[in-house]
């Protein structure tokens, strides 16, 4: 018999992979109008999971049970309101659902793998229509087909619990009363909207390479949401955009060292001590076939210069061997594309790591967000290294302020060992 402990980690697991497809698989049946029955048939099948499965064990195919229970939920919510005012069957595609005599045969067609990606990349594009406001697509997307609970979107986006759910309630609406359709945009719409997407998609990424809320600092499961989602835009001929294999390259190679970022405690190992033969080649191979596919269009982006500096990290033999000059070479096209308080604080590190403390200190000074990067904990983590060998206790009080600024328990592990370094030195 399964521990309920197991059960209900592989049922986060599940909801985490599985409940975006079941979502769009369901909202193509029922409409976007009525997305909240969608997201409620996905929640009934995983408390029947838990309840079951606690019961009679796992089967051998979760995922398969979890769909086939979902399917017959979507069959009964079908059956019961084949003639109440919720749904819609006036649409061509729906209109066999009304039939008791064809409603299974259309049910089961829907729910086919080949199907289910379609579905669950039309609802992507849905939920970044134009009438919806960038914050609050990315935050109906994080929420009805990543898994995201409110409150862990609440810290992505630096808000209150309340006002994502304000967000989710006005988008439903427009939903509701505008009745968007899953379906991809007009040509000449594929690459803006494409680009909110890929936006999305490498949000949930940067969540789970460096997890700003819990207690582990790399969370796999979202790392490979979030490849498995670029990976469909990078197999539809419709998005398969210079941008996307960009994106998708980057990935490959972020993730292709996370084994060598923790130690077998949890800690964070710095670059500089990393087990390099832990790093996953297959995955940088895949990276560099990705960026060769990249190279088409007449547009660079902001992820093909990304992943070039990623790929610099891959392919040093050594922390020794990094090429730092080629590194701030690629910064400076990411400053000049997009000139942001992130990439420019970045760009600090590199400067520090070619040029030294001196030039990087008057880099700060000449800079306009000094006070910006000081709202920062990764700027007083640079600033407490900058000073580590010529004023430990300004260092010191660096490392102090970055540990109270972050809300990572490992990062804050890792400050307390740089600082503690200090004081030996001394």
């Amino acid at each position: 018999m399964n521990s309920e402990f197991d059960i209900t980690k592989l049922t986060d697991h599940l909801f985490r992979r599985e409940a975006g497809k079941m979502v769009a698989v369901l909202t193509r049946i029922f409409g976007t109008e009525n997305l909240d029955i969608s997201e409620d048939v996905v929640q009934d099948t995983f408390m029947s999971a838990l309840q079951i499965w606690a019961l009679k064990g796992i089967p051998d195919n979760p995922s398969g049970w979890l769909f086939r229970v979902a399917k017959n939920k979507a069959i009964d919510v079908l059956r019961k309101n084949r003639f109440s005012q919720h749904f819609d069957f006036s649409d061509p595609e729906k209109t066999l659902l009304q039939s008791e005599y064809t409603l299974t045969t259309v049910i089961e067609k829907l729910w086919r793998d080949d199907e289910i990606q379609d579905d669950l990349l039309r609802m992507m594009f849905a939920c970044c229509h134009p009438d919806i406001s960038e914050e609050n697509q990315i935050t109906l997307m994080l929420k009805s087909l990543c898994g995201f609970s409110s409150s862990e979107i609440a810290k992505a986006f630096l808000t209150s619990e309340d006002t994502v759910s304000k967000r989710l309630y006005r988008t439903k609406n427009i939903f509701r009363e505008r009745k968007i359709k899953p379906e991809f945009p007009e040509p000449g719409q594929i690459k803006n909207r494409t680009e909110v997407v890929l936006r999305t998609i490498y949000l949930i990424f940067n969540e789970g390479y460096n997890a700003t809320h819990t207690s582990n600092i790399i969370r796999k499961d979202l790392l490979e949401q979030s490849m498995y989602l670029c990976g469909l835009l990078v197999d539809n001929p419709v998005t398969a955009l210079p941008e996307v294999f960009a994106a998708k390259a980057l990935m490959c190679f972020h993730s292709a060292r996370i084994n060598g970022r923790l130690s077998d405690e949890g800690e964070i190992i710095l670059l500089a001590q990393q087990d390099r033969s832990k790093w996953d080649q297959d995955l940088i191979r895949q990276g560099n076939d990705l960026m060769n596919q990249a190279a088409f269009g007449d547009r660079i982006s902001t992820y093909h210069v990304e992943a070039a500096i990623a790929y610099e990290h891959c392919i040093a033999g050594t922390f020794e061997a990094t090429n730092w000059t080629n590194i701030l070479h690629y910064y400076d096209m990411l400053t000049a594309m997009h000139p942001s308080s992130v990439i420019l604080l970045h760009r600090l590190t590199v400067i520090f790591k070619v040029f030294g403390a001196q030039r990087t200190l008057e880099e700060i000074e000449s800079s306009g967000f000094k006070e910006e990067w000081k709202k920062n904990y990764l700027f007083h983590s640079l600033m407490g290294d900058i000073y580590s060998t010529t004023l430990p206790e300004i260092s010191a009080s660096h490392y102090d302020q970055a540990s109270r600024m972050t809300q990572s328990e490992a990062e804050k592990k890792l400050l307390l060992r740089k600082k503690e370094a200090l004081e030996n030195r001394n």
